[in-house]
């Protein structure tokens, strides 16, 4: 689970911990910007070549938000597109489900959401560019961004189809709309370049969390200097935080980005990744339990069906009452899996080969017994 991602370090990094214990140390905010706060917004521009200005927050429901706020008043258009089942945090206009057509608006998913809000939100299947283009062959001259995670994790892992990511970039450049790719559960945990380096699609901004802060409160989002630039206090879009880019939040995140550079940390981390997902679908596969699994860097899916779903729908086909029996029968044996079959799963650094054979041990015993 690794805090829902954030810990690609593992838990208690001694480096991360006392980064953190030296800046508390100084203080714990100062309502200005600081000079760890400067390094880690340079070091995140380096990192991601489609950023030229970022701004950090403290979470990455704020880095969404503020991007979807900035790409309207850039636009001057008021429609987004989402597509179902990705997460975007707890925004009002991104807790919306699809309308009861297939191009029309969306309704709210949770109590408290206008209405009128949710009409500004247009959700789409993931992995359909058709639709998508249909989407922009209507409403084009309406949509301000498109947001995606370019890898799915909150319906449990979905990998895209090339063909998606890069009709997206090219129906949006057409459109005039912005491409906003939610990096933050992807962000430094699918690649050193996260998704966008790994599929080699350049948004017009980015938004992170999770990694960036090392397990502290914090996020952060940027792209083009035309579109930040309207930000204020150079442009009209406003967007403040008291405690965005905090001392401490940027210490961690700054020990934890640059242990993660270290010549082959992620060729680790992805043939680790990867030989847990192989070793859980061969136990299944040999005691003839329906079962699937993949992985992208350090993110993985596991899942209740023939394959690996590819979509929301086939998500929701999986066997969740199986999953559930799995889950309670590896927390049993001392192994914590997330508690939802719509969850993405995390490996970090700290991850041993023996704890990969001791879980994939543990799955066999539990296929063995019957599901």
């Amino acid at each position: 689970v690794g805090s829902w991602g954030p810990l690609i370090l593992g838990h208690a990094e001694p480096d991360c911990v006392r980064a953190v214990q030296e800046a508390a140390a100084k203080g714990l905010s100062f309502g200005a910007p600081t000079a760890g706060e400067i390094e880690l917004a340079e070091l995140l521009v380096k990192l991601v070549p489609s950023m030229e200005l970022v701004r950090l927050v403290s979470s990455g429901t704020e880095a969404t938000m503020s991007a979807i706020r900035l790409a309207r008043g850039y636009t001057g258009r008021d429609a987004i597109v989402k597509f179902e089942g990705c997460y975007h945090g707890h925004a009002d206009s991104l807790l919306v489900k699809a309308g009861s057509g297939m191009l029309t608006f969306g309704n709210p998913s949770s109590s408290g959401v206008p209405a009128d809000l949710a009409q500004h939100t247009l959700v789409l299947d993931y992995n359909d560019a058709a639709q998508l283009a249909d989407a922009f062959a209507q409403h084009g001259d309406k949509i301000a961004c498109v947001i995606v995670e370019p890898v799915a994790g909150n319906m449990n892992l979905i990998a895209p189809k090339p063909e998606f990511l890069q009709a997206m970039r090219e129906l949006c450049t057409k459109h005039g709309a912005v491409l906003i790719f939610d990096e933050v559960m992807t962000g430094f945990r699918v690649g050193p370049g996260s998704a966008q380096g790994l599929y080699g699609i350049k948004p017009d901004l980015s938004t992170f969390g999770k990694v960036v802060g090392g397990g502290m409160p914090l996020g952060a989002f940027g792209g083009r200097r035309d579109i930040m630039e309207q930000i204020a206090p150079l442009g009209p879009v406003y967007q403040a935080g008291t405690l965005s880019g905090n001392p401490l939040s940027v210490a961690a995140g700054l020990a934890t980005l640059k242990k993660i550079q270290a010549p082959g940390f992620y060729a680790a981390l992805t043939k680790k990744t990867r030989s847990l997902v192989d070793g859980l679908a061969a136990a299944a596969k040999a005691r003839g339990v329906t079962f699937a699994a993949q992985s992208v860097g350090g993110m993985f899916g596991l899942y209740f069906a023939a394959t690996a779903p590819t979509s929301y729908a086939e998500v929701m086909k999986c066997d969740k009452d199986a999953f559930n029996r799995f889950f309670h029968a590896m927390l049993e044996k001392g192994i914590y899996l997330a508690p939802s079959a719509f969850e993405a799963g995390f490996v970090s650094a700290a991850h041993s080969d023996a704890d990969i054979a001791a879980t994939i041990a543990a799955a066999d015993a539990i296929f063995a017994a019957g599901v």
